[in-house]
């Protein structure tokens, strides 16, 4: 009799913990279904013109999710598979929020890193910046990886790198990393770079004495009962996963990280890209950045943490980017026209991703496609935009 009290108190704990969000309809949420379900017609037009195959939208507000669809198909090629809202997809770049982003920020609240902290203190040899002029030095801070003015190139050559060090090799990665060029001085200009959150990604590890996988798994994805996201999927997960983009050899990728560097580099375990997820789970993610870091009784980030993470540090107001997510900068147009300026926030995958947040409104966007399946030739640029104006535009009370 104990044994199964003990199994049934365990059944109902695990429901509790992997509870989705409550369902409610667009009224009772203050939001106008017929002007919600504007972005049906412009989704599929997207498809119907071959930009994406299909997608899945999510919107939540006030806590509750208020509009869940699917469109199109999943895959077209080798064969044809009906999307559904449960499908799990290639993050791409929104993986530098949703991992990397939220990972290092508990360190940062935990006391183990500081923002105003030099890479070099976690990672001997990293180079910073030296002017060719006056030979003037000035040290890359992990302040500025986060917001992308490190100075850091865009990308690397991921061929040359493979050839160089074998694959995957996130050893090799680091050395190259370390000494590659410096394009400007830290904090002067914005340059997105992949660079700057595989750098995270190595602080990281080298402070906890684990892998970012296993980290954010561990405190970000399992904490929030996000059941269905993970870096290199497997399993029930990896049978839920959309495709990419079909090789040379005439295979898609699925449920392996499309980024070259993650995925030859960094072997799926990587800053820049590798976590695979669902819009439940993202859901419940961004209802707990816009509750403070809570959700179900589960507490992934302080208040202030939250506050400090998607907000555009002082001094850096002319870059709009805020530690590991995209108030305004010219990558922002996701946020479309009509949600709170400034404080509004979110971000963007190359596989044809998008998530943004209005704090403010209480109101998030999750627009997953995966647009570069079969063949990288999509885009989702004004997409992402549309359905963003046509939700905004729901809002009535």
């Amino acid at each position: 009799m104990k044994k199964l009290f003990l199994m049934a108190a365990l059944l109902v704990a695990v429901t509790s913990y992997a509870q989705p969000l409550p369902r409610t309809s667009p009224a009772k949420a203050g939001m106008d279904a017929a002007r919600l379900s504007r972005a049906d017609e412009i989704i599929n037009a997207s498809i119907a013109d071959g930009s994406i195959p299909g997608a899945v939208l999510a919107v939540v507000k006030n806590g509750k999710m208020v509009y869940l669809k699917a469109y199109g198909n999943k895959s077209v090629y080798p064969q044809v598979e009906k999307m559904d809202v449960n499908t799990v997809f290639d993050m791409a770049s929104v993986s530098k929020s949703m991992g990397t982003a939220m990972s290092f920020m508990q360190l940062v609240e935990q006391g183990k890193v500081r923002l105003y902290d030099n890479v070099a203190m976690y990672l001997p040899g990293f180079k910073g910046w030296v002017d060719t002029l006056t030979g003037k030095k000035t040290e890359i801070r992990i302040i500025d990886l986060m917001t992308h003015s490190s100075g850091l190139p865009p990308y690397g050559p991921t061929d040359e790198l493979v050839k160089k060090y074998g694959s995957p090799n996130p050893a090799g990665l680091l050395e190259y990393i370390k000494n590659c060029r410096r394009d400007f001085a830290p904090t002067t200009n914005f340059q997105y770079s992949c660079l700057n959150f595989i750098t995270l990604q190595y602080v990281l590890e080298k402070v906890t004495g684990t892998t970012l996988a296993e980290y954010a798994q561990a405190n970000v994805f399992d904490r929030l009962g996000m059941k269905h996201t993970t870096y290199n999927p497997k399993g029930e997960i990896l049978a839920l996963c959309a495709p990419t983009e079909k090789q040379k050899d005439g295979s898609v990728l699925r449920g392996v990280v499309h980024d070259p560097l993650a995925r030859l580099m960094n072997g799926g375990n990587s800053g820049n890209a590798g976590v695979f997820s669902c819009a439940e789970d993202i859901a419940i993610l961004a209802t707990a950045l816009m509750n403070g870091g809570t959700y179900n009784g589960k507490t992934v980030l302080g208040k202030l943490t939250v506050q400090t993470m998607t907000t555009v540090p002082a001094g850096f107001e002319q870059l709009g980017r805020s530690l590991g997510w995209d108030n305004y900068s010219s990558y922002a147009s996701n946020n479309g026209n009509l949600f709170h300026p400034v404080k509004t926030f979110g971000h963007t995958g190359y596989t044809g991703t998008s998530v943004v947040i209005d704090p403010v409104e209480k109101v998030a966007v999750i627009l997953l496609t995966n647009r570069v399946h079969p063949e990288d030739k999509g885009s989702v640029v004004r997409l992402r935009a549309t359905v963003a104006n046509v939700v905004a535009g729901s809002i009535i009370k």
